[in-house]
């Protein structure tokens, strides 16, 4: 079944009807779950149905977009990746694809009709994509080339050594290495690598978050370190959307347009779509960036824009996106009408500066 493959979508009483029913589905299947293969799961104790409740939220989560957009891949990555996730910790992953069926029978029965069809389909298509991918699926994050220093950067972090993380970056800017390249090719690939090792339970969440907060003060320093850029005259307001927590992408981002000259007010995670919105239109920025990590976060990007558009009408600003999510699909960035998308930091100054460009010379 090819990537590219394009299912139906619900209709917009129809998803009200699958998001009113999601805690339902949850309960549902894993009280059959456990009826069925309670034996399976006896040694994980209470803990065993928490989690299973959590999973099986999760699918939805990841099945939201599927029927709002119509692409079920973002889902079989999902699944290959809890896949690998629970392998790495002993916990069965055989019951995965039986979950999606049981999903798909609870949902046929509760919504039935031409929208319970196409529930169905999306379960059954992310299914069987999923198993014909079995275990030896390529990862969706693909990091920037490392340089030499990225492993020792990656030991620093997981040893908690903030001082040496700090020294390996300032040796970098000491030999002329701009900051947006050491990001790039230093301390983006040492934690990707370290979410790798996470996923394969080499490392543990602490050490995770650790490592993303080491980072973060960095980058910082890093920022104070480097010359400062004379104004280009440009204004980009960057925010991750509603329900995205990961900011570590956009703060790379931030430091770029800032030291490309531009005017940066950078509002961090998990920002409220009104917010946002209402910052937006006071500050009155050239351009809007907004980071978006999972393929569900997409209806908040959809929501941003058309309140920007009914705030502000044809003196709105550009809306630039990016993300994990984008990433891997870039269709999904036409998909939600945004002006332009960008694949990593040193990517978004160039592709902003055109979408900018273009916008005040009058240019489509």
């Amino acid at each position: 079944m090819s990537m590219n493959l394009e299912l139906r979508t619900l209709s917009p009483e129809g998803m009200r009807r699958f998001q009113a029913l999601r805690a339902d589905a949850v309960s549902a299947v894993t009280e059959r779950f456990f009826a069925t293969h309670g034996s399976a799961y006896v040694r994980f104790g209470a803990r065993g149905r928490e989690a299973c409740r959590e999973d099986l939220a999760f699918h939805l989560e990841f099945l939201r977009p599927v029927l709002e957009f119509g692409l079920p891949q973002p889902m079989v990555d999902y699944l290959l990746w809890l896949a690998s996730v629970l392998r790495a910790r002993a916990i069965p992953t055989e019951h995965l694809a039986q979950s999606l069926d049981w999903l798909g029978q609870f949902f046929e029965g509760r919504i039935g009709g031409t929208d319970g069809a196409v529930v169905v389909a999306a379960l059954r298509a992310a299914r069987m994509k999923f198993l014909e991918a079995g275990t030896a699926a390529e990862t969706p994050l693909k990091a920037p080339d490392p340089w030499p220093q990225a492993a020792a950067f990656e030991a620093a972090l997981l040893a908690g050594n903030q001082r040496e993380a700090l020294a390996i970056v300032s040796r970098c800017i000491d030999c002329a290495q701009t900051l947006v390249d050491v990001e790039l090719h230093v301390i983006q690939p040492a934690l990707y690598q370290i979410g790798a090792k996470w996923q394969a339970n080499q490392v543990s969440v602490a050490q995770e978050h650790m490592a993303t907060a080491i980072a973060q003060s960095v980058m910082t320093v890093g920022l104070l370190q480097s010359p400062a850029p004379a104004s280009i005259g440009k204004s980009v307001l960057l925010a991750c959307v509603e329900g995205n927590s990961h900011c570590v992408g956009l703060r790379m981002v931030a430091d770029a347009f800032q030291l490309a000259g531009w005017d940066v007010q950078y509002l961090g995670a998990n920002v409220p779509t009104a917010a946002l919105v209402e910052h937006a239109a006071q500050w009155k920025a050239d351009l809007v960036g907004l980071s978006v990590s999972f393929a569900q976060q997409l209806p908040a990007v959809k929501a941003v824009i058309a309140a920007l558009i009914e705030r502000l009408g044809d003196a709105r600003p550009a809306v630039m996106i990016g993300g994990l999510a984008i990433n891997r699909f870039d269709r999904l960035a036409r998909m939600v009408s945004a002006d332009g998308f960008s694949a990593d930091a040193r990517a978004s100054v160039v592709e902003a500066t055109r979408i900018v460009g273009s916008r005040q010379s009058g240019m489509p």
